[in-house]
């Protein structure tokens, strides 16, 4: 088999050269300056769906590029579908799932089982190395009840995180897969918002970025009658837009999460769909990336 290479030579194909070629010197630039660093990725629920998907190829290609990927999970879809297949109607308040006795089984089931294993399994079909754990493993995480709003039934709120074993996994060569569910003193299962919980784990890692990834692009704005995808949100920014109703819905826990994350030591936080091919190699490696950046302030200049 002959190939032609004088199309190579071309003024055209040398200009094409250049291009992806100083595109793979700025991301290799970005793979040095980040080995060693730790970030957390949050897997939405809305996005377990999505088996074909590149997230899984792009975690197992961060942790060899010697980045250390943290992976969280939900699994809400899928809870509310197994509960009404028992017959159950799925019940929330403000955006929480109301989780009686029967729920936490099916809560747990779901996100410290099905889910969580099937995650792990992607991952090790993909080449890498992964443990599922749920936030009971270790205390990783350690939460109380959530009272407010009443008549949530065991939806708690994390109180503490011991990050520990998260750090034994990742320096032995393996992806923690945590499902969000934790305990209390007791050892009673408590519901977790996943978001919180990311964000929480992403704290006390001291992880370098907190990703989100959903269903959507980012946080997007009206503006004269066109929705305008915010690529960068300062701190002070974000919450403002949040005050007037601009963010709304399951986007305020996200953006909540994200805010949280930065007070807490973060360097920026970032909503992402997980839907768009290797949307988290781009907006790890760079500068533009494909989403909403989170971050204390705008650089001068």
């Amino acid at each position: 088999m002959s190939v032609d290479r004088k199309a190579a030579g071309t003024p055209e194909r040398a200009s094409a050269v250049a291009a992806e070629g100083a595109l793979i010197a700025r991301g290799l630039q970005y793979v040095g300056a980040w080995r060693g660093r730790t970030v957390v990725v949050k897997y939405g629920g809305s996005v377990l769906g999505h088996p074909a998907g590149t997230v899984v190829e792009d975690l197992v290609l961060l942790q060899a590029a010697g980045i250390y990927p943290v992976l969280v999970h939900g699994g809400g879809p899928e809870i509310s579908r197994l509960l009404e297949r028992l017959g159950h109607t799925p019940r929330f308040v403000d955006g929480l799932r109301v989780t009686d006795e029967e729920t936490l089984e099916v809560v747990e089931m779901v996100l410290c089982g099905r889910a969580n294993k099937a995650l792990v399994g992607r991952i090790v079909h993909a080449g890498g190395n992964a443990v599922g754990l749920s936030g009971r493993d270790g205390r990783l995480f350690v939460a109380a009840p959530l009272r407010t709003p009443p008549g949530l039934g065991h939806v708690g709120q994390i109180t503490a995180v011991h990050p520990e074993i998260v750090h034994l996994l990742t320096g032995s060569g393996y992806i923690p897969v945590v499902a969000s569910v934790g305990g209390d003193a007791a050892g009673q299962a408590l519901n977790l918002n996943a978001d919180h919980a990311a964000a929480a784990l992403a704290q006390a890692l001291g992880a370098s970025k907190l990703i989100m990834l959903t269903d959507v692009e980012g946080v997007y704005r009206e503006a004269d009658g066109q929705r305008e995808l915010l690529s960068v949100l300062t701190v002070e920014e974000a919450r403002a837009l949040v005050a007037e109703g601009a963010i709304a819905g399951g986007m305020i826990p996200k953006v909540e999460a994200c805010l949280a994350a930065i007070q807490g030591g973060v360097a920026s936080a970032h909503i992402i769909s997980g839907e768009v091919p290797h949307a988290l190699l781009v907006e790890l490696f760079t500068e533009e990336g494909v989403g909403t950046m989170l971050v204390p302030q705008r650089r001068n200049g």
